[in-house]
This record gives C-alpha cells, sequence and structure tokens, in this order.
C-alpha cells in the first residue's frame, strides 16, 4: 500500500497528537472545554491506556519532557517506578535466572504512570480529575472498537492464557474468545477501579486535594493492597518457560513517588534539543546529532546510502556508549559530560569509516574499562536472532508489548512530548480485582554485578522510552516522538535531521522512508545483538539498499509504510501551531483548530 504525503495539520488554538484516534480526540476535547496542554495530556493518556492495551496500561510507565508558558520553565517528569527491594541480583540469581524474563511477576518495577499522570494534573493542569478521567472511565465500560492489531495480540495468546494466565483470559477473551477486530470491547472492572479512586478523592474537598487523596488511592490504598495480595499469592509462568514469584510489595508502592528533573540539553546547528538523563536512553539522540555535526548532512540525498551510512555508523557509536554507561544517576557514575565532550566527539568521529563496522566500541574512558569490556562480551554471548519485546510494527511480533505517544501544544504555549509505556496485557496476568496487568520494565536490568546498569532495588531501569523537545534558531518549538523500544531515538534521529537539513515539514518527514541499526544489544529479553545488521523500508529503492550491502551493511528490507510511528507538533513565533502523524498502522492521528 502506498501513501500520498500527507499535509500537516494546522491551527492557532491547539494540536494535539497521539498514537490513536481516540486520545486525539479527547485531547483535544479537553482543549476545546477550556483546559490546558496537561489537562489534554492526562485524558489522553488515561484513555490510551484503555484503548491501546496491548502497548500500554495502567500499571505502566512514562517519561514526559514539557515546557510551561507560565514559567518558561522546561522540565522532565519522571514517572518510570524502581525496582521493588526485593530485588536483588541474588534473589533472581537464586531463580536460576540469569537474565530477567521479559514478562511475568519478576519483571515488575513499581508502578509509575497514575502518580505520574497526578502530579502532572495537580502541579501544571486545570480541570477537575473527575473531568480528566472520566473519557477514559466511559470507554472502558461502555466499550470501544478494539484495534485489529490488539485482537490479533490477544488471539495469539489465547492459548497460553487459558492454560497460564486464566485471570487474563477472563479479561481479554470474554466468553471464551478473543474479541474480533472493531468489534465493541469493554473493561468495566478497570472502569470500577477508577470510579471507586474517584469515589474516595471526592470524600475531601479540593481539586488538589481530591488529586492527592487519588494517589494515596493507589500507592497506599486498595490499589496497593490488591497488588501486594496477588503478587504474594501468584506464581506464574514467564518468558524462561517456568513459573515464578514476583517481589513488589505495597511497601514499595507506598515508598515510591514521581519526580521532577532538569533536562538533558544539546546543540545542533543552532537548535537546542532537550531530552531525559541517562535512566532513559535520550542522551543517545545527543551523542548521535554531537558526532553528525561535522558532515555536510544538507548536501546529501536524505534518502541516498551515503546520508544512511553516515547515520547509522553514528548510531552504533551512540548505542555502544548507551550500553557501557547510561544508568541510574542516582546510583552510579554515569560521565554524560565527558562522552558530550568535544574531544571525545571528535575522537569518535574519525571511527566512522566508509564500510559498516561489525563491532561494539564504546568510548574507551580512563577508569570505566570494566564497563567497555562488558559491552564487547554481552554483545558476543548474545548474539543471535532477536525478537525484542518491545516491536512497533508490522516486520515484528504481535505478542510482544510496546509503547504509545503522544504530543500536545496549546494556543498558550503549554507543550509537552510524552511517551507511556509498559503494563501492556502481554506482560502478566490481570489482577482480578483491579483489570490491569502489572509492568515488565526490570527485563533492561542485568542481573551481574558491577555494571552501571545493573539489577539494584531502589534503582531505575534504563528505559527505551525517550520523549523529545526542540527549540529552533527562529523561535520555532518542536514536541516529537514515537514508540518503538530501541529505535525510539534512531527514528527520530532520521525524523530532525531531515525537517532541519532537508526543508521537509512535519509530515513530509515522518512520511519518508525509516531505517535504523540492530547492530547493539537489544534493550529486552532475550537480549540479543546482531552485529552490522539494520533495517529499512523498500520504498527507499533498490539501488540503495545495494549501496548500503556494498557498504557492508547486513540488510533487512521490510515493506513499505512499515517502520516507525513518529508524531510531532510544533508552535511558531507568529503563534502558528502544526500537527503531524504517521500513516503507519493507520491508526496515529494529529488533529487540531
Amino acid at each position: 500500500m502506498s501513501f500520498t504525503t500527507r499535509p500537516e495539520i494546522q491551527g492557532t488554538f491547539g494540536v494535539v497528537t497521539s498514537t490513536h484516534w481516540i486520545a486525539s480526540a479527547v485531547g483535544m476535547a479537553m482543549l476545546e472545554r477550556g483546559g490546558n496542554a496537561f489537562d489534554a495530556a492526562v485524558a489522553a493518556g488515561f484513555v490510551l491506556q484503555v484503548v491501546e492495551p496491548h502497548l500500554n496500561g495502567p500499571a505502566g510507565e512514562f517519561p514526559a519532557i514539557f515546557r510551561s508558558a507560565a514559567t518558561g520553565q522546561t522540565q522532565v517528569l519522571c514517572a518510570q517506578g524502581t525496582a521493588p527491594a526485593g530485588a536483588t541480583i541474588d534473589h533472581y540469581r537464586g531463580q536460576g535466572l540469569s537474565q530477567i524474563p521479559g514478562s511475568g511477576m519478576l519483571a515488575t518495577v513499581t508502578p509509575g504512570a497514575f502518580d505520574g499522570w497526578m502530579m502532572l494534573l495537580r502541579d501544571h493542569g486545570t480541570m477537575p480529575l473527575r473531568t480528566v478521567l472520566e473519557p477514559a472511565i466511559h470507554y472502558a465500560r461502555a466499550g470501544h472498537p478494539i484495534l485489529t492489531r490488539a485482537a490479533a495480540t490477544i488471539a495469539g495468546l489465547a492459548d497460553f492464557y487459558t492454560t497460564h494466565w486464566p485471570t487474563s483470559a477472563a479479561t481479554w477473551m470474554p466468553g471464551g474468545h478473543a474479541p474480533a477486530g472493531g468489534a465493541l470491547f469493554a473493561n468495566p472492572v478497570l472502569a470500577d477501579t477508577w470510579d471507586r479512586i474517584l469515589t474516595e478523592a471526592e470524600a475531601v474537598p479540593g481539586r488538589d486535594a481530591q488529586i492527592e487523596a487519588a494517589r494515596r488511592a493507589w500507592s497506599q490504598g486498595f490499589v496497593a493492597e490488591a497488588v501486594d495480595a496477588f503478587v504474594r499469592r501468584t506464581e506464574v509462568m514467564d518468558a524462561s518457560g517456568a513459573p515464578h514469584r514476583g517481589v513488589l510489595t505495597a511497601d514499595d508502592m507506598a515508598g515510591w513517588q514521581a519526580s521532577y528533573e532538569a533536562p538533558l540539553s544539546g546543540d545542533y546547528r543552532c537548535w537546542q534539543v532537550l531530552k531525559t538523563g541517562p535512566w532513559g536512553q535520550g542522551p543517545v539522540l545527543l551523542q548521535s546529532l554531537a558526532l553528525l555535526e561535522g558532515f555536510d548532512l544538507g548536501a546529501m540525498d536524505p534518502d541516498g546510502a551515503a546520508f544512511i551510512h553516515l547515520v547509522i555508523e553514528a548510531q552504533k557509536l551512540a548505542f555502544a556508549d548507551r550500553e557501557a554507561y547510561y544508568g541510574d544517576p542516582a546510583f552510579v557514575d554515569v560521565p554524560l559530560d565527558t562522552l558530550l565532550s568535544a574531544a571525545n566527539t571528535t575522537a569518535r568521529q574519525t571511527q566512522i569509516g566508509a564500510i559498516a563496522s561489525m563491532e561494539q566500541r564504546p568510548s574507551l574512558l580512563d577508569g570505566y574499562e570494566a564497563l567497555t569490556r562488558g559491552v564487547v562480551d554481552r554483545a558476543v554471548r548474545l548474539t543471535g536472532d532477536r525478537d525484542a519485546a518491545e516491536p512497533t510494527m508490522a516486520h515484528l511480533s504481535e505478542k510482544r508489548g510496546d509503547t504509545v505517544h503522544l504530543d500536545v501544544i496549546d494556543k498558550l504555549g503549554n507543550m509537552i512530548s510524552v511517551t507511556p509505556s509498559g503494563g501492556w496485557l502481554q506482560s502478566s496476568p490481570v489482577i482480578p480485582e483491579l483489570g490491569f496487568c502489572l509492568n515488565s520494565r526490570a527485563q533492561m536490568f542485568w542481573l551481574e554485578d558491577g555494571l552501571n546498569q545493573s539489577l539494584r532495588p531502589g534503582a531505575r531501569p534504563r528505559t527505551t522510552l525517550t520523549p523529545s523537545l526542540a527549540f529552533g534558531p527562529e523561535g520555532q518549538a518542536l514536541a516529537f516522538g514515537t514508540p518503538g523500544g530501541d529505535q525510539q531515538d534512531q527514528w527520530q534521529l532520521v525524523w530532525f535531521l531531515h525537517h532541519v537539513h532537508h526543508g521537509m515539514n512535519l509530515q513530509e518527514a515522518i512520511d519518508a522512508p525509516l531505517f535504523h541499526s540492530q547492530h547493539f544489544t537489544g534493550s529486552f529479553y532475550p537480549r540479543s545483538a546482531l552485529p552490522g545488521q539494520m533495517m529499512i523500508e523498500e520504498s527507499v529503492g533498490a539501488s540503495v539498499i545495494s549501496e548500503l550491502r556494498a557498504r557492508g551493511h547486513v540488510v533487512n528490507v521490510t515493506p513499505e509504510w512499515t517502520a516507525g510511528r513518529l508524531t510531532a507538533a510544533s508552535i511558531s513565533p507568529d503563534g502558528i501551531l502544526r500537527a503531524a502523524a504517521t500513516p503507519r498502522l493507520m491508526q496515529a492521528y494529529a488533529v487540531g483548530r
């Protein structure tokens, strides 16, 4: 199937993009009712948990990066939960594990999404709690047309659910069979959970006090109690092929809350690009841009082999550093200043050659030798077929979980980019009293001591979730992102370069052929590496693919319109708002007026 590039959405009131049309419409409805961008994001975020349950859920997590028009300040909201107190390497090794499974109870960290949305609403939104929750409650109770891919995911897991996760069968297979794509699908138990939270919240007067009461109901009240009881009594089959019991407790939930922090900033061709810190993979985008700064990308064909080769080779170097050095900076030393320094960047640029590299080559920094050796050793040990646990596109398995994304900008200039994920219906069994399952983000830790990504109680996993903001030389502001695990910053990089160097508007840059490297160790179980391999859409053309192979790349070709689910929004100094969403999979939408 082919598409003609669609025009950007334009407006002056507000724009919303998300990976589902219902969520986009709900976000715009909040703006039209007098809410701001943050109200719209919260309402859309909860709706996404209902309408894309194979991609995110209530017990998942998200990072958000946002700018407040009132303060002019840009912040990161970290709603990424941490490893439970009982999540130690010794405990997991004692279960006979060498890696954390990609599903099941041991893969769970403290759920973060609910508290994150509540903090955003309390501190930056304007609307009452009921107003932003009501759309999600409606679609959970009354039903929504279930996506064909969600239905296919449930169908693919039907036998597993029936045999091993009966509570999931009860939720996702009402009547004993998987729903058909497009059929009306409801989750009344989840609606009841949110209704009960609202009832407890509204027992106290005042908007902020009600939001705080909702937070307590989640982390210290009936939700935490149900989670604790389910984890304690349940031993379930997981991706390791054996059953295990989890370690998450009510105390873990009560002891954690979302937090704010300053974004990491990088400059590129008069643009300022803002990302999360190294507890996410966001700095790889800044490292990739730094490596590419010295090349004349604007003179290159944006779909040509020279451009693609250069970007892929820069990404290999940046992702090698991600594997060696990134981790939760509250627990480990992450030398970002050195990695992003001019001296290190210049040295690394000389490693980009005319032929594709087959090596894992992190920056060699004095005092960090053990970390760099570990990258090479793990990649050799785990080289093999990748069955990534967070695919986005049609060429990857529908039995794996993924992510959603949304961007909102309002007429005041408030803007937010947020990438919710986790707690998808493939993660673990549904908690029957609550109507949702737990997340599986702990699979990003290593069960080896001495690494920046070693499993540590209280630490954040080095997530792949990575929203973006960027501010241009003429006063323009961008919010953008995508689902897609390890591909997220790769696809965002290609999109940003096309926009900055090749004069493509938001939609044209989204619609251009996409590609990404598969060279480095993956973030998801079973964590395999595919040295020298890359994936590219066939729409780039046979001659380009042949030239890339001649340059030494192992090129995996995927059909056109099957890689990347980017969305983007912008505001210019004249107040014009623009938005764009990918046509890939035909479910992302951009709306505005």
